[in-house]
């Protein structure tokens, strides 16, 4: 008789939907979790609901406040800075082994997720923008072959989405990033690990420059 297959808790499929929700902005920055009615929403009792969000608050998304309820964290200032420079070292390693290990096959599904930038930024639609641009750093740590790296990688990227809507009005961010993921595809195309590592630095390191400018209502992004 084979394995049975285990089914993922309750309290972790809640915590995916949540999360989701905070990524999308649905539950926006600041903004305090009514449990009640996503127990009702949800057809759940507070038992899973709040173990989720524990599991929220060691990602960092989620500020557990006692006698007082849940709300979405706020990433700026200071966290901001602190987050940038451990982001940059991560990715900027994830592109450097990306490009040791890149075959030619997955050069050209990285350059098919690129071309999606490319399409989105010209239509100027921003959280398509934003989407893309997510997967594209994803595919990136993915090829990177490193299964520790990608972990801590993709939990820190969660976390910065936490400064999604600050993002989205920094003035001309999204020509600005669609110039620094040119650069990143131009050291893959030339099997370039060195120069791939310092064109994703940069790039990470500009978006914290960005974010530290004071926004418009002008639609950008990372």
């Amino acid at each position: 008789m084979g394995k049975a297959i285990d089914q993922k808790p309750l309290y972790l499929e809640v915590a995916d939907r949540l999360r989701e929700r905070i990524h999308s902005q649905a539950l926006r920055s600041g903004e305090w979790i009514d449990e009640k009615a996503l127990c009702e929403e949800l057809g759940i009792s507070r038992t899973p609901l709040r173990e989720a969000l524990k599991v929220l608050h060691a990602e960092s998304l989620v500020e557990l406040v006692p006698r007082r309820g849940c709300y979405v964290k706020t990433l700026d200032g200071d966290g901001l800075n602190q987050l940038f420079p451990v982001m940059a070292a991560l990715e900027g390693l994830c592109a450097r082994l990306a490009v040791e290990n890149c075959t030619p096959r997955q050069l050209r599904d990285l350059e098919r997720v690129h071309a999606q930038l490319e399409k989105a930024a010209a239509a100027n639609e921003v959280h398509r923008y934003f989407d893309e641009n997510h997967v594209f750093h994803s595919a990136v740590q993915e090829l990177s072959g490193n299964r520790w790296l990608q972990r801590i990688t993709g939990e820190l990227r969660g976390v910065l989405q936490l400064a999604r809507q600050k993002q989205l009005t920094v003035p001309g961010r999204l020509a600005h990033s669609l110039d620094e993921h040119r650069q990143i595809m131009e050291a893959f195309r030339q099997h370039d690990p060195l120069k791939a590592q310092q064109a994703m630095e940069r790039h990470l390191c500009r978006q914290q420059q960005a974010l530290q400018e004071p926004t418009t209502e002008s639609n950008q992004t990372e």
